[in-house]
């Protein structure tokens, strides 16, 4: 179902032995602090963790048409602004009837005050609007890791499931309380926070970046 390659790593800047060691100082490149949580709690407490939003750090553009492409810009925005190194998520909500939208422009759906509940409601208008019954979709994760001025890795996870209206569900974040993941009964929304992390995109992505750098 969904859309992109199962590459382990990517590696842009050059091919050299690159790890993480415990106890790094990291900058997570976002302003989300829902994402922020999130990528803290997949890092196991290896790592000190500061946000690009505690460094005062600008939210640049995010020009590119994939979530590879974002992720990268995005983490290596912050790593060359900071001088650390950078671990950037872009992440989003494919529905397969709309053609793989919003992608890349999910947080873009939510409007400037990043209102998810008008971005999940415009997610069932444009399927009405479709006239398809089909509500499979799935969530993509891009990580990138930039060192300052430096090498960038990247890697993706997905995780399937379908859309379910009305939203359930107060936890988590963005569009978890319309997603329903494959075999499952609870929206991301209804989740406790391990069970997601058990099974998300995110939790994915981040299983091939300890593969790759841990």
């Amino acid at each position: 179902m969904h859309k992109f390659g199962g590459a382990v790593g990517r590696y842009y800047g050059g091919l050299m032995s690159l790890r993480l060691d415990p106890g790094t100082r990291l900058v997570a490149a976002t302003h989300n602090a829902g994402k922020a949580r999130e990528l803290a709690a997949l890092l196991d407490g290896r790592f000190e963790i500061v946000t690009a939003a505690d460094l005062g750090l600008a939210e640049p553009d995010e020009p590119e048409t994939t979530f590879v492409g974002n992720a990268v810009v995005k983490a290596r925005a912050a790593a060359d602004a900071s001088g650390l190194v950078a671990v950037a998520d872009d992440s989003g909500l494919c529905v397969a009837a709309l053609d793989g939208a919003p992608g890349v422009h999910s947080a873009r759906w939510s409007g400037p005050n990043r209102d998810f509940a008008h971005a999940m409601a415009l997610v069932e208008q444009r399927l009405d609007e479709a006239e398809n019954d089909d509500r499979a979709a799935w969530f993509v994760c891009a990580l990138a890791v930039a060192w300052p001025h430096g090498p960038v890795v990247v890697v993706e996870g997905c995780v399937d499931g379908t859309l379910t209206f009305p939203a359930r569900g107060t936890l988590g974040f963005g569009y978890d309380p319309i997603f329903t993941p494959a075999g499952g009964d609870q929206t991301f929304g209804e989740m406790a926070p391990g069970a997601k992390d058990a099974i998300s995109h995110r939790a994915r992505a981040f299983a091939k970046l300890k593969a790759a750098l841990f």
